[in-house]
């Protein structure tokens, strides 16, 4: 078995992979490893389901994870594979509220997790730290909101400008 601080130094060195934390410098990540736990899955494992309470966001070490959604016919839709480095989850950490998605391994896995309530002790302990994580999320989540809007902004445009009566509208 691996001492603390070696566990401690692995840990730092698979943040440095996630773009939540590669800006961090090695005190803050080795900190901020002191926060994390790492769980091993086995492949169809499921991580969180879709409406569970959110207590703890993940870091796809090894493996993959795949994210899923119910559609409006309660089919199961799979969204994205997240691999190396991807983060999921992490709204759970900053609202705690339900889960939006269901993910389960793609194949076998190796997570960092960190729950919610780490992150609080987190920012108790290392404030300066905790706020610079936090606004990585938000960041991360934004760009992902904006990229959603464009497209589906260029989907319902493509759709506007289709569509019969579409080119009757825009005659008048």
């Amino acid at each position: 078995m691996a001492t603390p601080s070696a566990l401690l130094d692995e840990i730092s060195s698979m943040l440095i992979d996630c773009d939540l934390f590669n800006h961090l410098p090695p005190a803050e990540l080795r900190a901020a490893a002191h926060y994390f736990s790492v769980s091993k899955i086995n492949r169809g494992e499921v991580v969180f389901s879709e409406g569970d309470v959110g207590t703890f966001m993940c870091i796809v070490h090894e493996g993959s994870i795949a994210v899923i959604k119910e559609n409006q016919n309660q089919e199961q839709v799979e969204m994205v594979t997240l691999g190396h480095g991807r983060a999921f989850g992490e709204m759970a950490v900053l609202d705690g509220e339900r889960r939006s998605a269901t993910c389960s391994a793609a194949q076998d896995s190796i997570l960092l997790t960190l729950s919610k309530e780490a992150m609080d002790k987190m920012l108790e302990e290392h404030p300066r730290m905790a706020a610079r994580i936090i606004r990585a999320i938000a960041i991360s989540l934004s760009r992902r909101l904006r990229i959603r809007y464009s497209s589906a902004c260029s989907r319902s445009s493509i759709r506007w400008a289709s569509s019969p009566s579409s080119s009757r509208s825009r005659r008048a």
